[in-house]
């Protein structure tokens, strides 16, 4: 006869009489501790206070960084009234600006007029820039990034506020007679549109930067503005996105452990950075070639006025994107005095 589990005998100790009709009984569990010993004591938001109290950049970036950003986007603001003056209030801005509105799309090479022209179509570019929009609220709501969503709703707030007020706030005096709409079209709002940074780093810079120069080529070509308000939306969106990320707090900011150097920030925002400001330079040298010529709308500065177009809208953008790079890495990436991250390398001992 084969005995079931249930009529089996159980032997605890082989000098003990063995009872045949004792049961099993069913083993207690031991409750575990926790396996990190700091949980037995304190809560997740009590360490993170703790944190904070021990190591400040923990919870908000560097002074030196905030203010940084502060002053550049100070600069770029001003930068963008300092455009408008001389592409709205002077006789060589006006000339300068209408001779690229009239002959810039016939300039255009011809490997690149195709691209351009399919951003000249207004719904593509609205589109698009609401897809890239999306795809980063998506990475933020999975990230549980929540303080850096509210800070890119007032970001993008302000920014489309700026195009939208100062249209019809800004003043186009009549200095010369033009082929273009004399009213007032600066900043673009298409450009402005594109340009909002998206979140991200250094892939996305590269990305955000082509897309917002094609654009601004395209409105330029396809005659909704002139190149003040390209570079005046450029200029406009850099200088908020800098008072913006001065703003950044711990829910914006990266973990501490997930916190290290990038190597792919440092190298596009070193080519970023050092592409906007030489051709920024070279594109104002050129201008100030042709800039005798300009006030009688000479002939011999169409070639020179729609190639710094191209410079300066692709060099400004470069030096916009390239600042934001490099600051939202400033800012939400500080390495801590813990160690979170790990000792900065050192040379080896003897």
């Amino acid at each position: 006869m084969i005995m079931t589990d249930e009529f089996k005998p159980i032997i605890r100790d082989p000098h003990k009489s063995a009872n045949m009709l004792e049961q099993p009984v069913a083993p207690v569990p031991v409750p575990q501790p926790p396996s990190d010993p700091i949980e037995q004591v304190l809560s997740p938001r009590e360490v993170s206070e703790g944190l904070a109290e021990a190591d400040p950049l923990t919870r908000h970036p560097r002074v030196s960084s905030i203010m940084l950003s502060v002053v550049f986007g100070l600069l770029l603001l001003a930068a963008a009234v300092g455009v408008w003056w001389l592409g709205v209030r002077t006789m060589e801005g006006q000339s300068y600006e209408d001779m690229v509105w009239s002959k810039f799309d016939a300039a255009l090479p011809g490997w690149l007029e195709p691209v351009v022209h399919v951003f000249t179509i207004s719904t593509v570019v609205i589109a698009t820039s609401a897809i890239m929009s999306i795809i980063a609220l998506a990475v933020l709501i999975v990230r549980k990034r929540w303080l850096l969503i509210a800070q890119l709703a007032v970001f993008g707030g302000i920014c489309f506020a700026a195009a939208e007020l100062l249209k019809p706030l800004l003043p186009r005096p009549y200095l010369i007679n033009l082929e273009s709409n004399p009213n007032n079209s600066a900043p673009s709002g298409h450009v402005i549109l594109a340009a909002v940074p998206r979140v991200c780093r250094a892939l996305v810079a590269v990305i955000g930067w082509l897309y917002a120069v094609l654009v601004g080529l395209s409105v330029i070509a396809g005659q909704w503005h002139r190149p003040t308000d390209v570079i005046m939306a450029l200029l406009i969106v850099g200088g908020v996105a800098m008072i913006t990320l001065a703003a950044t707090f711990a829910n914006g900011m990266d973990e501490p452990g997930s916190r290290a150097s990038s190597p792919s920030v440092q190298i596009v925002g070193s080519v970023l950075l050092t592409f906007g400001v030489l051709g920024t330079l070279y594109g104002a040298y050129i201008i100030w070639q042709i800039q005798p010529g300009l006030a009688m709308s000479a002939e011999w500065t169409n070639s020179g006025a729609h190639l710094s177009t191209v410079i300066l809208t692709a060099s400004v953008a470069s030096l916009v994107f390239g600042l934001v790079l490099t600051m939202r890495q400033l800012t939400a990436s500080p390495l801590t005095k813990l160690g979170l991250v790990g000792a900065p390398p050192a040379p080896p001992k003897r």
